[in-house]
């Protein structure tokens, strides 16, 4: 081997950890990269082959294993050389060509924000990321070494490039647990972004730590003493915030930067967990502990396998510190994440805390995307989980789940399991009892009551924030929809052909396969869905099935002898059926459907003044009555003149509430000195309910006029 280049030696110092054969299969790697990379040159002038080696050098500093360090070396052959992947791997094995591969797939992903991100390629990205978390590693390491070469870059380059590392790397870094890949990644993305904000910020920041030299050096000695005192060994070091972390939390927090650096930031380093708890106790007893401000991530590690204490303290110069204790190997967590104390196969020893959350997590990813049609709806459930507040609650055996801040009693209890979820009703948190929609906070413990009879409602998308509840509900709806589509569908096409003297049973099965086919539908089922939906009108489609049959001569129908009987709906097919919000329809009064496309039916009342418009379209009315067996409430709304006095408005309520209705919403329409005019949407059963619920209003006697509106 002739003479290494400089920075082949460097990495050849940083691999020396591993065993003598594989640091030459190392050696071994950078020969086949610089020759198959041979003549080609970074827009800085530098030598190709420098970029690999520096990415497998960040990777080497986190001790990772050879073949990951050998397909950090051979990442861009694939894509820029001659290197074939069955060459790579007759050379390196297998293992080393599909993680070559694999990065070279998500090189070719591009991000304009984390917003509008590619999402089939974030999919596949993440995907990439649950079959090897290597993958990602070396991704994360070739992005963060481009992120400190930036400077070769033209400006629109430096600045969408930089945009993607904020709001796509650094939050995946931060998921994995690997705080220091996320916090140089931030820092460098915020240079390059706003680089008048980023130098301001570090020469603030240099020069109140300047100013406060002295006080954080008697705050470390103190802290050291008072540990030593209790037979502690330990290191203190200061914690200096970063300028993307004060720049974001200024934002975020509508703070001062004075406000932000009025804190001082210690790590306590010590050598077990149980000594830990004796150091927060010694440092209490040196400052007084700031009430509500202690977390226990040890006992209950965050999502990414973070674990520590923090606490804050009231100082002796009037300014709080906060000071995170926690063991070398817990540091070592915290600073690598999944890279700490590398253990891919299981037979290679225990995986630590943050792999194995880790993998949970992209386990529980390739789960929600097999089951999410829409690649940007997984990708909103994504984002949920790259960005979490988490909260962390007990299940009544004591065991603990990690939610995203916000979370409430429903997303508890889909974390719980999915069918604890389709069938809750309530929750009892800390022994109350709670509705579903209620928010949780850290600590409490959750109970969730369930019924066989409860269903998944379209309202409880709106009370929920985890990925996996929000998947669950729709995918329960959807089914819903679909057999209320096929249901409706069926009855429809059935009433149209009977207005032609004919049924379904009475098309061929041949001339109805004949039909799907030329319409493109697999199944019968498929076309039933889609006259329900509204997306085909089913005179239409019984004229057409008729048609082909032979049965319609010179294209006119032969009509049925006897009228068409009315679909009838219970109010319970709320997957395909939704109540016009212009005149709110109830059991009990004349009604008419509307086909909407994509929508199903639209129910307004016969007087509706809308029903003269719909029905210039005479192809997408549908008559339909309510059934006998109705079911549900529905809303209604009431418009009632009252005396503008004290308490009037209470005994209207009290008047509602009695006829056994719920009051959703209240809103004054008018009101001077005598008169108040107020709006009331309430739920009923029926229009006889609402009836009652008008009678037991005007009995009130504060009240001049009481009536549905609209009339």
């Amino acid at each position: 081997m002739s003479a290494l280049p400089p920075y082949v030696l460097a990495l050849k110092e940083r691999v020396a950890y591993l065993p003598d054969e594989q640091v030459e299969r190392v050696l071994h790697a950078f020969e086949v990269g610089a020759h198959a990379h041979a003549g080609q040159e970074r827009r800085s002038g530098e030598p190709y082959i420098t970029h690999p080696v520096a990415v497998a050098g960040i990777l080497a500093e986190l001790g990772l294993d050879a073949e990951t360090i050998i397909a950090a070396i051979l990442h861009d052959t694939l894509e820029d050389t001659r290197l074939s992947r069955d060459a790579l791997a007759a050379e390196f094995g297998e293992v080393v060509a599909d993680l070559v591969d694999g990065v070279t797939k998500l090189d070719k992903m591009h991000f304009g924000s984390r917003q509008e991100a590619d999402a089939e390629s974030f999919r596949k990205m993440l995907l990439a990321m649950a079959r090897d978390l290597r993958v990602i590693l070396i991704k994360l390491a070739d992005r963060l070494h481009n992120m400190r070469t930036l400077g070769a870059k033209d400006a629109e380059s430096r600045r969408r490039i930089a945009l993607e590392t904020l709001e796509i790397f650094a939050p995946i870094a931060q998921r994995l647990g690997m705080n220091k890949f996320k916090a140089e990644l931030q820092d460098l993305g915020f240079r390059a972004l706003y680089p008048d904000r980023y130098r301001v910020i570090s020469e603030r920041i240099r020069a109140a730590i300047g100013n406060r030299r002295e006080a954080i050096g008697k705050i470390e000695a103190a802290l050291s003493a008072r540990l030593a005192a209790d037979h502690l060994q330990c290191r203190v070091v200061g914690r200096i915030k970063s300028p993307w972390s004060i720049y974001s939390k200024m934002r975020g927090d509508h703070k001062s930067f004075a406000q932000m650096m009025d804190v001082y930031g210690f790590r306590v380093v010590v050598d077990t967990a149980m000594n830990c708890y004796m150091a927060l106790g010694a440092v209490h007893t040196l400052y007084k502990p700031v009430d509500r401000r202690f977390k226990d991530f040890i006992a209950i590690p965050k999502a990414n396998g973070y674990q520590s204490l923090h606490t804050v303290l009231l100082g002796p110069f009037g300014a709080p510190i906060e000071v995170q204790i926690r063991t070398a190997e817990m540091d070592s967590v915290a600073e690598r994440g999944v890279a700490a104390h590398w253990a891919y196969k299981t037979d290679s020893g225990p995986a630590n805390s943050a792999q194995v959350r880790a993998r949970e997590w992209l386990s529980s990813l390739a789960d929600s995307q097999s089951s999410t049609a829409s690649p940007a709806e997984f990708i909103e459930n994504v984002k949920i989980d790259l960005f979490p507040d988490e909260v962390y609650l007990f299940t009544p055996r004591g065991d603990i789940l990690a939610l995203p801040r916000n979370a409430t009693a429903l997303d508890f209890a889909y974390a719980v399991h999915t069918d604890v979820g389709h069938h809750a009703v309530a929750a009892r948190v800390d022994k109350k009892l709670l509705p579903l929609r209620a928010r949780l906070e850290s600590g409490q413990s959750v109970e969730i009551i369930t019924a066989p009879s409860a269903v998944p409602n379209p309202a409880w998308l709106d009370s929920v924030v985890t990925g996996k509840a929000r998947t669950a509900i729709r995918q329960h709806l959807k089914h819903l929809q679909h057999e209320d589509a096929v249901d409706f569908g069926h009855r429809m096409l059935d009433r149209a052909l009977d207005a032609l003297g004919s049924s379904l049973d009475g098309i061929p099965s041949a001339v109805l396969d004949r039909f799907l086919e030329a319409s493109r539908f697999r199944r019968l089922e498929e076309l039933l869905s889609d006259i329900g939906l509204g997306n085909r009108m089913p005179d239409m489609v019984a004229s057409q099935l008729l048609a082909s049959r032979g049965d319609v001569a010179g294209g006119t129908p032969q009509p049925s002898t006897h009228a068409r009987e009315n679909i009838h709906i219970t109010g319970a097919e709320r997957g395909v059926l939704s109540f016009a919000n212009c005149c709110h329809p109830l059991p009990g009064d004349d009604i008419v459907g509307y086909l909407s496309s994509g929508k199903g039916i639209v129910v307004h009342r016969e007087e509706c003044p809308n029903v003269i418009e719909l029905r210039k379209s005479p192809e997408r009315c549908v008559a339909i009555e309510w059934d006998r067996d109705v079911q549900g409430d529905y809303r209604a709304q009431l418009r009632v003149e009252a005396a503008n006095r004290p308490g009037a408005l209470a005994t209207v309520a009290a008047a509602i509430a009695a006829a056994d209705s719920n009051i959703e919403n209240v809103e004054y329409v008018e009101r001077d000195a005598t008169a108040a005019t107020l709006l009331f949407s309430l739920e009923v059963k029926s229009r006889k309910h609402l009836a009652d619920v008008i009678r037991r209003i005007r009995r009130t006697g504060v009240v001049s006029g009481a009536y549905r509106y609209p009339l």
